[in-house]
């Protein structure tokens, strides 16, 4: 049975993934863990280690044959516009140890997860090939977005000179289980859940900016679908795929649709004066369709009931 590790297993990504592979017994799993307490996951071996470390980094990857890597320092908007530099230094200096180690170990697929925020601003769906280099980024997204191109970048790199097999997914919005729900550092999503679900019979809740924003979200399950997908069928040695719903919506109708889907009788207030990052965006996922076989299966109705559920069964220490 091959050993697959996944960097940053306790966090929203990274727990959702080792519990999939690890209910899927494909594998034999692993996963890191830093801050975080560490977690009782059936199935999984996990390990503290630091990975902006060379000698832990080289530890943990040491021995194993794939790495998926969903380790990063994220945050919610107001850390995007007021510390712009949280997704710069430690992300590129874990990503580039951690692809140097997987080369230098000879591992046989490793799979990075970027985001969206290097594409331009759009009404119509974005392929992998709209993003244009020569075009601004928009200005809160400046240092996070040429890091994640840095980054697919150095992993096409490592592809060309090794036989590691590199994929990197350009995900819109996800949401589901083990989001972050506490409202300093979460997304839209998770921080509307929250409000939405402590919120009293007949109060109203706030919602950063004019709500005109859109995004494209997708379920956690869609992903780790497409994860798997990838490790069974991808032929190149380098391939970038977006992943995402492929539709829009925008922050006022998915409040909406939170607030409905609750059932409860709340209404909605827009804060002009906190951060916004208004921007339109959705993806063009009709090449991880031809080439490994994906599509999104959980439209954002199912999926927003899907984890009003599992957050009525998991309330968080918000």
């Amino acid at each position: 049975m091959k050993k697959l590790l996944i960097c940053g297993a306790s966090g929203f990504i990274g727990r959702n993934l080792a519990e999939y592979f690890a209910a899927s017994g494909q594998y034999e799993v692993h996963g890191t863990y830093f801050n975080s307490a560490p977690l009782e996951m059936e199935g999984v071996k996990l390990t503290q280690a630091n990975l902006t470390n060379q000698a832990d980094v080289d530890r943990v990857i040491s021995g194993k044959d794939i790495v998926i890597q969903a380790a990063a320092t994220t945050s919610g908007a107001k850390e995007i516009i007021n510390k712009p530099y949280y997704h710069v230094t430690d992300n590129a200096v874990m990503n580039s140890l951690i692809y140097r180690s997987a080369f230098e170990n000879k591992i046989e697929h490793l799979i990075f997860y970027s985001c969206t925020v290097m594409y331009q601003s759009s009404e119509t769906p974005l392929k992998e090939n709209d993003f244009n280099a020569a075009e601004e980024l928009h200005k809160n997204y400046f240092g996070a977005g040429w890091t994640k191109v840095y980054l697919e970048k150095m992993a096409d790199f490592f592809s060309r000179i090794s036989d590691t097999k590199f994929t990197v997914f350009r995900h819109s919005n996800i949401y589901g289980p083990y989001d972050k729900y506490d409202l300093e550092r979460s997304h839209v999503f998770g921080a509307t859940i929250t409000k939405v679900m402590t919120a009293k019979e007949g109060s109203s809740i706030s919602v950063w900016g004019q709500g005109k924003a859109k995004r494209d979200l997708l379920h956690v399950e869609d992903l780790m679908k497409a994860t798997d997908l990838a490790l069974e069928s991808q032929k190149e040695s380098y391939q970038l795929f977006n992943i995402g719903l492929g539709k829009a919506v925008s922050v006022a109708d998915l409040v909406q649709k939170i607030i409905d889907a609750s059932g409860k009788n709340v209404s909605i207030e827009f804060d002009i004066n906190q951060p916004d990052i208004e921007t339109t965006l959705c993806l063009d996922t009709s090449l991880a369709k031809e080439k490994i076989a994906w599509q999104p299966q959980i439209s954002l109705e199912d999926g927003i009931a899907k984890t009003i559920a599992w957050y009525q069964d998991n309330p968080p220490v918000v």
